[in-house]
């Protein structure tokens, strides 16, 4: 075992839901009860169980059902880990926690660290704690162990990451904007759209952006897949009961380029009158909107029924969305 590397919390059988007893639904009941919510009953997944399970999704800004299945399991664990109980450094797979994130936010209001707050600890992290450490005269391992921690709280708290997060982002938008127009676009097949996929690539193409179609259902594979490709945007699609538009937001972050694209593909879907209600727009910290590295955002269309008979005007609302997103990125409150 590597030094300072804990087990992996076993994952129980997934979903775990109303109505489940056994001693997973106790194991999830005592985590939840540490992060702050009130299960209920021991070993029952009861209506409080169910409740406390919503409560720390709206939260955490993952899909509020009262379901624990794997995304939700993975953020029980994750905001179980506080500043100080393992050593964090860089590994694969790589570390996921509320402590990653709390060093994160500490080293971006210090400076050191210009990223997103993503709670996943990369090569970007694992430098800039390499950097805090030789600007405080401590051994430059990367590793934030005891002495790490110890020095970021003797030097402080910030309360600035997400100002400073946000100007680099904003200036990036920017920088990219003012350069080409010709840019990157991934276009993820989240789900029963891949005619939907290739309507949206060909009225893409017409922007002057290249654009590359990823499919398949795991949001991990298809951020992997765009980081890979160093894409400037992420559209993932899917077919879903209720419209909606979502992007990266978390505490400490918001994405600009995200929010501001969502935005302008509700506008834009809702003048088209493609589909039968209007298109909520919420941050939120789906896997695949966490881990991209660009503005990225998801689109859930529906119903089923609106988006076969609209496809055309979908996409074309689509492309006219991303075309005002190029040539201004960033929303409007948040331009100066």
């Amino acid at each position: 075992m590597t030094p300072g590397d804990a087990p992996a919390d076993p994952s129980p059988r997934l979903p775990m839901r109303h109505g489940d007893r056994g001693p997973a639904v106790s194991d999830l009941q005592q985590r939840l009860r540490r992060v702050g919510f009130d299960p209920g009953a021991d070993g029952v997944y009861d209506d409080a169980t169910r409740d406390a399970v919503v409560a720390f999704q709206e939260k955490r800004r993952i899909r509020a059902d009262g379901i624990c299945g794997r995304q939700t399991w993975m953020a029980v664990v994750e905001a179980g880990w506080r500043l100080g109980d393992r050593l964090l450094f860089e590994r694969r797979p790589m570390q996921r926690g509320d402590d990653v994130a709390d060093v994160q936010r500490r080293l971006g209001g210090l400076g050191f660290l210009e990223d997103r707050v993503d709670g996943i600890l990369g090569p970007r992290t694992r430098g800039a704690v390499e950097d805090f450490q030789r600007n405080s005269g401590l051994t430059v391992d990367g590793i934030c162990g005891p002495e790490t921690v110890a020095e970021l709280d003797r030097v402080g708290r910030e309360t600035v990451t997400a100002v400073k997060a946000g100007v680099i982002e904003r200036d990036q938008l920017l920088s990219r904007a003012r350069e080409s127009t010709s840019l990157l676009v991934v276009i993820g097949d989240l789900g029963g759209v891949g005619a939907l996929a290739d309507a949206v690539e060909r009225a893409i193409h017409g922007t002057g952006a290249r654009v590359v179609v990823t499919a398949g259902p795991d949001g991990s594979t298809h951020a992997q897949e765009a980081n890979a490709l160093d894409a400037d945007l992420f559209i993932g699609l899917t077919v879903a009961d209720e419209p909606r538009c979502d992007y990266y937001a978390t505490d400490g972050f918001s994405s600009q380029g995200g929010e501001r694209l969502a935005t302008l593909l509700a506008a834009e879907l809702a003048a088209a009158g493609a589909l039968d209600r209007a298109v909520p727009v919420a941050g939120m910290r789906l896997a695949v909107l966490r881990e991209t590295r660009m503005p990225a955002v998801t689109c859930e269309l529906g119903p089923a029924r609106a988006v076969v008979e609209h496809t055309p005007a979908i996409a074309r609302a689509l492309e006219r969305a991303v075309a005002d997103w190029l040539a201004d990125p960033l929303p409007t409150t948040r331009r100066s």
